[in-house]
């Protein structure tokens, strides 16, 4: 059996487009040691699938991972039982019903507001001005932070998400995710102090009825704001840049061939907002001929999976027609995102129609090219857009 074969990488290229080289990683070493993430990465959607319902070797805790340091050891870092439990606690909130029947009408009431300030410009930077704010609003909800500022929600996201993707130890990046965690306390302190506000079905309020420690709300109201401001952000901004970027794929919408579902899923494959979650080995394992060693440190790469020609023809291209049914931008193990029914709601349902509907010939500000940039965490960076103001 053989050590994982080294592949190096340009980092800043690769957060400019990791898709070129996950390409030539699939192809040449799909399992492989990248000297500089120090990180064994798994590129081949069949490779994934195997090992991470595979918890006994590729382990989700990860004592001295970044996440745990940073933001305190969440349910996504627990294995077993440990995890369900605290699933199971959160599940009321993040249910298929708890979507329907409580935060959809909220994601809409949010949307139609942020579209009526808007409408009468006529240009906006749609990242900035309406999928930033949404998903913002959204996560309040959700959360139970409802007295939190929109830009401050969207700041402490992405200094938790460039804190634990700062594998380089830049110590600027750590110490703007400490000033995040100490933010989300005290937004966390003020809001169990008014306990009115707490008998609801958001996530601060169903852990405390179930007495989850304190320590542990703190970590999963830390992590839900991690990943639930960013993906259904990009994925808001992303899924508009890529229909107004292939106004063939947007015909296919308008005529009713495909709906705004089909939209997000391709989307989500195309280019997947979270692409990578990391694991550590817990001991010795061989898959597909590589030896895997106690502590070595392992990353699923779920943007590259999607992209695996093995089950996706021509995936570089964003193809409303295609099945995405074997795409896992959320997962494919018990780790699965227990946000997904929210995020695909409030993007698919609420904030893709919406848009396309309320702003008359939405169009891209050809003067001003969109920026795309991130390979843990994908996403635009900025939307110029267009559109005939009412």
């Amino acid at each position: 059996m053989a050590s994982p074969p080294r592949f190096d990488i340009d980092v800043a290229a690769f957060w400019q487009d990791p898709y070129p080289t996950l390409s030539k990683m699939r192809q040449q070493a799909p399992i492989a040691y990248v000297p500089q993430l120090d990180a064994i990465l798994l590129t081949r959607r069949d490779d994934i699938v195997e090992a991470e319902p595979n918890i006994e070797v590729f382990s989700s805790h990860q004592p001295e991972g970044l996440m745990n340091r940073l933001m305190g050891q969440n349910l996504m870092r627990k294995d077993g039982e440990a995890h369900l439990v605290e699933r199971r606690i959160i599940f009321p909130a993040l249910s298929p019903k708890a979507v329907s029947e409580c935060w959809r009408s909220q994601f809409q009431n949010a949307a139609d507001h942020l579209l009526q300030h808007l409408e009468p410009k006529g240009t906006a930077d749609l990242v900035k001005d309406y999928a930033l704010p949404l998903s913002a609003e959204a996560l309040k909800s959700i959360t139970g932070l409802i007295a939190a500022n929109p830009q401050d929600m969207d700041a402490w996201s992405q200094a938790m998400i460039d804190g634990i993707a700062n594998y380089g130890g830049d110590h600027a990046v750590e110490a703007r995710c400490h000033q995040a965690t100490a933010s989300i306390d005290a937004a966390i302190d003020a809001a169990v102090s008014r306990r009115e506000e707490t008998q609801d079905q958001s996530l601060l309020s169903v852990m405390l009825r179930a007495d989850m420690p304190m320590d542990q709300i703190r970590a999963n109201i830390k992590l839900v704001i991690s990943g639930g401001q960013n993906e259904p952000r990009d994925a808001i901004a992303g899924a508009t840049w890529a229909l107004l970027s292939h106004p063939d794929q947007y015909s296919k919408v308008v005529r009713g061939e495909r709906n705004w579902t089909h939209v997000f899923d391709e989307y989500v494959r195309w280019i997947s907002p979270i692409g990578m979650s990391p694991r550590r080995v817990a001991k010795h394992h061989t898959l597909r001929g590589i030896n895997f060693a106690p502590d070595d440190r392992v990353f699923f790469m779920f943007g590259a999976a999607n992209r695996d020609e093995a089950y996706f023809s021509e995936p570089d291209r964003y193809d409303l027609s295609r099945d995405t049914t074997k795409s896992i931008p959320f997962g494919a193990g018990p780790h699965f995102c227990a946000g997904a029914w929210a995020s695909r709601a409030l993007v698919a349902y609420v904030a893709l129609p919406s848009l396309f509907n309320r702003l008359k010939d939405l169009r891209l500000d050809e003067s001003k090219p969109p920026e795309v940039g991130g390979w843990a965490f994908r996403g635009l960076l900025s939307l110029p857009v267009l559109w005939e103001p009412a």
